[in-house]
């Protein structure tokens, strides 16, 4: 039976179609639409309720220890504040989740994992811990609200002092009042836009929701809901687990190679190295052709089949089709054809990501 977060009677009283996902009933859209969402963030601003995702703490002197034994990354350096993006992989090399870390001290960090992955991760975390270290799965006392668009940190700025305002990407504030509301206010986001992701006590999320869109309203911020939230980060081409990857998935072969530091001991360092170079690579596909391309379409070189697309949509934003492929290596620019039920559709490799915003 699926679960209900925080914000259910929120996203009712808006309007939004509720769907099953990740064993939640979430909004895949509102009445304005997926395309009206997807642009509201590119121009603008959106409102996500992401209280689906899991969070996982870890404290102890031995806290550091595990997360550089678990995770690909190297988490040794960071600073309190600051937020570094991980894989974790299984002992042959593939991918158990991908997840971004956060450091409050030495001996206090949170994880933050994917939503369907959420009881699988505990687990294999918990059987994989070492030492002096305590790991506490959070995640049903937490919500979680993702402010995402360039008029992100205007609307934010009228609900909170500007000391509260993180100033880099991948930082964070762990102790502010948005509202008058306790949160942790993150500067991440899962769209390809500057924004927010605020952290919060179950209790106060309608309250929270309901504060930002009355501040917002002057710029035109809406509810978003998942459809706009995966044609947002396909657009950005952003990987999501079990599409780019999964646990036969390397992080090396879906294009992760930069958060995979293989000078540092970690689970499925050793099946990573002895696999060498890897066969396959996720890249980036343009359909030329009239029709969209979606997951597990085959993808084909010279009429030679080289791989099959992980996600593909219509791209409200860029106006036009794209995908994402694991495929045998090849060079941008290469012709290529995706059977999309049957018919073989002219596609082009390109460069990733497919858009990526312009920095003030």
């Amino acid at each position: 039976m699926e679960r209900k977060t925080p914000l259910f009677a929120c996203h009712e009283r808006a309007g939004g179609k509720i769907v099953p996902f990740a064993g939640y009933l979430l909004p895949v859209q509102y009445g304005s639409g997926v395309i009206a969402e997807h642009m509201a963030v590119r121009a603008a601003c959106g409102l996500f309720d992401v209280s689906h995702m899991g969070e996982v703490v870890f404290k102890g002197p031995d806290a550091l220890a595990n997360l550089q034994n678990l995770l690909t990354n190297d988490m040794s350096g960071m600073e309190n504040g600051r937020v570094r993006y991980s894989p974790m992989c299984n002992e042959a090399g593939g991918v158990v989740d991908d997840l971004i870390v956060y450091k409050f001290s030495e001996a206090c960090y949170l994880a933050v994992v994917n939503a369907a992955n959420r009881e699988k991760d505990v687990a294999w975390m918990r059987a994989h811990l070492t030492g002096d270290v305590m790991m506490t799965d959070i995640s049903d006392d937490v919500a979680q609200l993702a402010l995402q668009g360039p008029r992100a940190e205007a609307i934010l700025a009228r609900l909170t002092d500007a000391a509260n305002i993180p100033k880099k990407y991948y930082s964070f504030v762990p102790r502010a009042q948005v509202a008058g509301i306790d949160c942790l206010i993150s500067r991440t986001g899962y769209t390809g836009e500057d924004g927010f992701e605020l952290y919060c006590a179950n209790a106060d999320a309608p309250r929270l929701w309901d504060a930002l869109l009355e501040a917002g309203a002057p710029d035109g911020l809406i509810p978003c809901g998942l459809g706009a939230r995966d044609t947002l980060r396909l657009e950005a081409a952003m990987p999501l687990y079990g599409h780019e990857m999964n646990d036969t998935v390397t992080p090396l072969q879906t294009g992760l190679g930069v958060f995979v530091k293989l000078n540092k001991p970690f689970i499925g360092r050793d099946a990573l190295l002895a696999m060498g170079e890897p066969g396959i690579m996720r890249v980036g596909i343009r359909m030329t052709g009239r029709g969209i391309a979606r997951e597990h379409c085959a993808v084909y070189l010279d009429g030679r089949k080289i791989g099959e697309t992980t996600s593909g949509t219509h791209c409200p934003y860029l106006g036009h089709a794209v995908a994402m492929a694991l495929v045998e290596p090849v060079c941008p620019g290469t012709a290529v054809e995706v059977d999309v039920r049957g018919r073989r559709i002219a596609a082009e490799i390109v460069p990733l990501p497919f858009y990526k915003r312009k920095k003030a």
